[in-house]
């Protein structure tokens, strides 16, 4: 029996990556997943592996720089689920530019990536859970949501106000939806491959553990957000980054 048997989760940015690794983990605990990202060879791919492995899921492409993309993303959920237990805001976006080379629509882009489509997602997930009495909200910060060393001017401030709305959420949200938030510091992604070698040196070294972290290090915490292993725990921001602040 698993941990996640009869819920629905949807897991934004799960075509590679953590979001991908959690799609496989919250699938072999017996989740029904929704997977999405904006590659439909990957994403085709990550579903057939976890229906090869037993577990059952569908995918929808969606772009979350575009701001209709939630109400698809939840309108193919509840299409083929009629219900949403889990919802895990994963999709991410960096830009490296700094402030004087940055556009406004690029900063804006990376807002909607990484904060916006996360409270539109939300937004419309919430009722449902409401209405049920229970529902896990999981958030992706970063390490760059707790101090400007660790990322480029948007990406920074998109972290910074995701810790906020998660915080926010919490607040309004409870008692029946938990929302937490999970802080990856140099996790093995291909946005952090994006970030660039000096980047990854940097975080490496800081870190006791002197390595950079995979995927399925977020996932086990993801999963453990999502279940009622959690039951106590909300509105929190859980920092999954090698001890880079030790």
């Amino acid at each position: 029996m698993g941990k996640l048997d009869g819920k629905v989760a949807i897991i934004t940015g799960s075509t590679s990556g953590m979001g991908r690794d959690t799609a496989y983990l919250f699938a072999k605990e017996g989740a029904k997943v929704v997977v999405t990202g904006r590659n439909e060879e990957r994403a085709k791919a990550a579903v057939d592996k976890i229906k090869a492995d037993g577990g059952e899921a569908i995918y929808v492409i969606a772009d979350t720089s575009d701001l209709d993309s939630p109400q698809k993303i939840f309108d193919a959920t509840m299409e083929a689920y009629g219900t949403v237990d889990i919802l895990f805001n994963n999709a991410g976006m960096i830009s490296m530019k700094p402030i004087t080379e940055l556009s406004v629509e690029e900063f804006v882009q990376v807002m909607n990536v990484n904060l916006t489509s996360a409270f539109i997602l939300t937004k419309l997930c919430a009722p449902v859970m409401k209405e049920k009495g229970e529902g896990h909200i999981i958030n992706t910060s970063s390490v760059a949501g707790c101090s400007a060393h660790w990322g480029p001017i948007a990406y920074c401030t998109s972290k910074h106000a995701m810790n906020g709305l998660t915080k926010a959420m919490a607040l309004e949200l409870g008692p029946e939806i938990h929302v937490n938030g999970i802080q990856p510091g140099a996790i093995m992604t291909a946005m952090f491959d994006e970030a660039g070698g000096p980047v990854v040196d940097f975080m490496t070294s800081r870190s006791p553990l002197g390595r950079v972290g995979q995927g399925s290090e977020i996932a086990t915490v993801a999963l453990f957000l999502a279940t009622s292993d959690s039951s106590f725990v909300d509105g929190q921001l859980l920092r999954v980054d090698g001890g880079v602040d030790c």
